[in-house]
């Protein structure tokens, strides 16, 4: 049966008349149902949500407009910001109980902003997520966006980073402007690219002159915009870095429960009786939740392809072991 966080979801969406969304944890909601061996109602409610999905009349790109303000970067910004409208929600992600509380701290302060601010306070709105590759930073910032209906803003460093001092700068202000002046989520990824330790650097002057800059912005900043930066390397930030930002959430590999929790929800739609969890649980000790996502998708369009309803332990231990090697050369 439906999750309170699912059940909030349905009704707010529904108000709010957003049809994507309210299809979309109806789905969540089958497919939670199928997990707990209630396959009828699940199927009652897949074709339920496809008949009315087979109904609407209005273009898909009219419903995007209709739910979220378009925003598109224009000019220069448009070579250092990529945008989107994600429609991921909180009960999407898979994640130790410790995250998971954190973000949900974070949602609530932003959604009741008004009522710390009457108190002299400030919601929580600049997070650093450190963590391996694979465990949910990315995924984080879209679940943040798509909960406060943002628009999520991605930096791009390739268009952002330049040879030039001067210019890195320049366009750092550029970015932090449009942080001003359009409300959204502002996504750094691979953080550790611009916000690296000083004097780790062949060019100490220049990265710090770039690192001093945005940390100069980012004190500055007032606006109500959310930052979430992100790296796989927190070891060789600067040290600076870590006091600008209000909150800063570790992500863990998973524990073998949430291996477990992983693979069937993204296999929800076959039967799932004929697997050993404890088996499958201990040859995903050191695996991401990307790398179990991979895994889980490997098995289930072989299953699709050969016809088959269930997915059985081997085919979950197959696609696994094609992952391996490509885990085992990941940087450490």
């Amino acid at each position: 049966m439906a999750t309170a966080d699912q059940v909030k979801a349905l009704v707010k969406s529904h108000g709010e008349g957003d049809d994507a969304r309210f299809y979309s944890v109806a789905m969540q909601v089958a497919a939670r149902a199928a997990r707990s061996g209630q396959n009828r109602f699940a199927q009652e409610l897949r074709d339920l949500v496809d008949g009315l999905r087979a109904r609407e009349t209005v273009a898909p790109a009219a419903v995007t407009a209709r739910l979220v303000p378009v925003t598109q970067p224009r000019g220069e910004l448009a070579s250092l910001l990529t945008v989107s409208y994600p429609a991921e929600l909180l009960s999407d992600l898979v994640l130790e109980s410790q995250v998971h509380s954190r973000l949900l701290k974070v949602i609530t302060e932003q959604r009741q902003q008004d009522k710390l601010r009457a108190h002299g306070f400030h919601p929580l709105r600049r997070l650093l997520l450190t963590g391996a590759p694979g465990t949910g930073k990315t995924m984080t910032a879209r679940v943040l966006a798509g909960e406060l209906r943002l628009p999520l803003f991605s930096i791009r460093l390739d268009g952002l980073m330049t040879k030039y001092m001067g210019e890195t700068a320049a366009k750092l202000r550029l970015v932090f402007e449009a942080l001003s002046e359009t409300r959204g989520l502002y996504f750094f990824d691979e953080f550790d690219a611009l916000a690296g330790e000083r004097s780790l650097s062949n060019d100490v002057g220049e990265v710090r002159r770039v690192l001093n800059s945005f940390l100069q912005f980012l004190e500055q900043d007032e606006s109500d915009s959310i930052i979430v930066a992100a790296t796989n390397h927190p070891q060789i930030l600067d040290k600076a870095v870590f006091r600008r930002f209000d909150a800063l959430i570790e992500y863990p590999l998973p524990t073998r429960e949430a291996a477990c929790a992983v693979i069937s929800n993204r296999l929800a739609n076959f039967d799932l009786s004929r697997i050993d969890w404890g088996r499958v649980a201990d040859i995903s000790v050191g695996l991401s939740y990307g790398d179990l996502t991979v895994a889980s998708e490997t098995a289930g369009k072989a299953a699709v392809l050969s016809g088959d309803s269930g997915i059985e332990t081997e085919d979950i231990v197959n696609a696994i072991g094609e992952r391996r090697p490509l885990i085992n050369r990941k940087e450490p």
